[in-house]
């Protein structure tokens, strides 16, 4: 059985070593090396006899970010399958990579199973879509991409949400029932592409709903 291997390529180092690690876990992959930017794996590839198969991108990053280097990666090694793996949920930002050449978009705070199942995929099939990023590729290729809107009062439950209240205090606040509250999570989570309170203050902080300073 071949071995299939990986650059994890993520400027926080350890958090680099972290998704090495797990990638080390998986039968039939191993980690090749890593790269803290995209500038460092270009430069490293070109360095190399062998190809990797796969690497696995993050998007935000000094000197050269992950769209740039997908891009480049795409168009002078074509055999190199790339899949996205960031902390970016937004819609623009998925679509770009995916443009680049990317062949699949995982967040970073997904199970390890999918990392996983995304990997194989991705060797048997020459790519792996979660469902909503399938949805917004499409959308995207027809024309139909748009800004996602908010309502006031959901955006007055994200401010809320970025500070320290539990969701019972969040629903106290607003003068709402916990199971209203609820709704409104979960209306977010559908509308924001995340499953967690993490990626509702992170499209929060990013949108500036919520100043941090």
């Amino acid at each position: 059985m071949k071995t299939i291997s990986v650059v994890v390529v993520d400027d926080y180092i350890l958090l680099a070593q972290a998704i090495s690690s797990l990638v080390n876990s998986f039968n039939q992959f191993t980690t090749k090396y890593l790269c803290s930017n995209g500038q460092e794996l270009l430069d490293r590839i070109a360095s190399e006899k062998l190809l990797p198969d796969i690497v696995l991108m993050d998007v935000n990053m000094p000197i050269l970010n992950g769209i740039e280097t997908t891009k480049q990666l795409t168009q002078l090694y074509p055999s190199i399958k790339v899949l996205a793996l960031s902390v970016e949920d937004d819609e623009d930002t998925i679509i770009k990579m995916l443009k680049a050449g990317a062949k699949g978009y995982l967040l970073k705070d997904v199970q390890k199973t999918i990392l996983e199942k995304g990997l194989h995929e991705l060797m048997n099939s020459g790519f792996y879509y979660t469902k909503d990023v399938s949805n917004l590729l499409v959308n995207s290729l027809n024309g139909n991409t748009k800004k996602i809107q908010l309502k006031d009062r959901e955006i007055e439950f994200l401010k809320l949400v970025c500070t320290e209240m539990t969701y019972k205090q969040i629903a106290e606040k607003m003068f709402l029932s916990p199971k209203t509250i609820d709704g409104y999570r979960d209306v977010l989570f559908e509308k924001l592409h995340t499953r967690n309170r993490i990626g509702l203050v992170i499209y929060a902080i990013k949108h500036k709903i919520f100043d941090i300073l």
